[in-house]
């Protein structure tokens, strides 16, 4: 019995073997089957979707801007000459090159002995004129009394000869006593005549006289006007420039002393492309009187100042195209006059556009933008402007649909996208800073070296504000290695 029971176990147990080993191979065998079709059918296709972030087309009245470059200039300019050559005996303390003067100020004064003796001669010869100029009127006033003599003797002769000729005609008188009256009378009428002569030429004195007083007059003034040109004083105030004079030289009639501007009259000359001139024009064909703002990069921080378009260049300017354009400045603290600066123009305000990124537009002048089931489709759109990174658009239906910002060559009309939205920002280069940044920049700024205290009070005023220009943040962070 137990061999019987040893003998059952055993067939048992081999029968299970064969059983798993039977398992085993049919495993295997649909494994290696499942391989080869594997192997032999196509892989099933499935749709990639993309991440794609999205913004709503809004219509907007933008104010668009363009920018060019410009270059500082005073509108008051006065060039320091000298009328007249001589010798330099004083200059100002604040002749020198950036010195500040006011109106009216003594600058340069030059040796006057010459002019001072040609002024002397002038007052001498006006004296002679004075002299000469009466002594005429009184042989004037002279000559009329002989002459009124003169005929008062020829009538006396007249009526002598009138008596002669009565009495010779009642036959007493002779006839050489009427001749002898008829002699007399017209030696009276000859001295009349001499004293006419003496008359008209004690006029033609006086005429003379008057002449030469008014030639003396005129040059004592010319005198007067040498000695004071050789005392140089400043036609306003401002800053003096090119200053290249000395005491004790000796300096040329006409020869540039110096220059001298106001730095509170500034304005900008700028030249821009006919196109963007054209954009600068009313209804009428006039400038338009746009805001202007200037902007100078120094030493990490900026100077600006803002100010109008005042008028254009009458010519292109030879060589050149585009139009020339004066802005004149309201208040411009720290700018000088030849300092090279970014002018930024406000244009004339467009209505019903859409504001986005310049990356939402292709080389064709299209758009994508997010249609039914997430698939994007193609939208053409006319390009009004492009305004740093972002463009002014409008297309017809393009109002309300989401727009693909930063297409992608693998993006395409039909490409199913999963749209990430955001909203449109009024302000993309306003950030907002918190206490403890707030407080770092502002130690920066404060310890900055080579800022003027204006540019330091400025840029801390926009620290202060709840929205900071990220620009600023930027520079202030470059300009500390951070």
């Amino acid at each position: 019995m137990r061999f019987l029971r040893q003998s059952l176990v055993g067939v048992f147990l081999a029968s299970l073997t064969l059983a798993l080993l039977f398992v085993a191979a049919q495993m295997i065998v649909g494994a290696v089957q499942d391989v080869l079709k594997r192997e032999n059918a196509a892989p099933q296709a499935r749709e990639r979707i993309f991440a794609v972030t999205v913004r709503p087309a809004e219509l907007e009245t933008v104010t668009p801007y363009l920018e060019a470059f410009g270059e500082v200039q005073s509108r008051r300019r006065l060039e320091l000459r000298a009328a007249l050559g001589g010798r330099v005996l004083s200059l100002a303390d604040d002749f020198e090159d950036g010195g500040t003067v006011y109106a009216g100020e003594m600058l340069v004064e030059l040796d006057p002995a010459d002019a001072q003796s040609a002024l002397d001669r002038a007052k001498s010869d006006l004296l002679d004129a004075q002299f000469e100029e009466r002594d005429a009127e009184r042989s004037l006033l002279l000559a009329q009394d002989e002459l009124k003599s003169a005929e008062a003797q020829a009538e006396l002769r007249e009526r002598a000869l009138q008596r002669q000729r009565d009495l010779e005609s009642r036959g007493v008188g002779a006839t050489a006593s009427v001749e002898e009256a008829e002699l007399a009378a017209a030696s009276a009428q000859q001295s009349v005549l001499t004293r006419r002569i003496a008359l008209a030429q004690a006029e033609s004195r006086v005429d003379q006289a008057t002449t030469l007083f008014a030639r003396v007059r005129i040059a004592l003034e010319a005198a007067e006007r040498d000695l004071d040109d050789m005392t140089i004083r400043a036609g306003f105030g401002g800053t003096l420039t090119d200053v290249t004079l000395v005491e004790g030289r000796l300096v040329a009639a006409n020869e540039k002393l110096a220059e001298l501007v106001d730095p509170n009259a500034l304005e900008v000359a700028f030249r821009i492309s006919t196109a963007q001139y054209v954009r600068l024009l009313d209804q009428d064909g006039a400038l338009i009187n746009g805001p202007v703002t200037i902007s100078l990069e120094v030493t990490g921080a900026d100077l600006t100042a803002t100010g109008r378009i005042s008028r254009d260049s009458g010519s292109a300017g030879a060589g050149q195209t585009g139009r020339l354009i004066y802005a004149r400045l309201d208040n411009a603290p720290g700018f000088k006059p030849g300092d090279f600066v970014t002018v930024t123009v406000q244009e004339q305000p467009l209505e019903a556009v859409v504001r986005l990124p310049s990356s939402v537009l292709d080389a064709s002048g299209t758009v994508l933008v997010l249609g039914a089931d997430d698939r994007l489709e193609t939208l053409p759109v006319l390009l009004i402007r492009r305004q740093g990174d972002e463009v002014l658009i409008r297309g017809e239906g393009l109002e309300g649909r989401e727009v693909v910002i930063g297409r992608t060559p693998l993006l395409g009309s039909g490409v199913r996208v999963r749209p990430v939205r955001v909203e449109a920002s009024a302000e993309p280069d306003m950030v907002e800073l918190s206490d403890a940044k707030r407080a770092q920049l502002m130690a920066q700024v404060e310890a900055s070296e080579g800022v003027s205290k204006d540019v330091k009070s400025q840029m801390l005023g926009q620290l202060e504000e709840a929205r900071v220009p990220a620009s600023l943040v930027r520079r202030i962070e470059n300009r500390a290695g951070g």
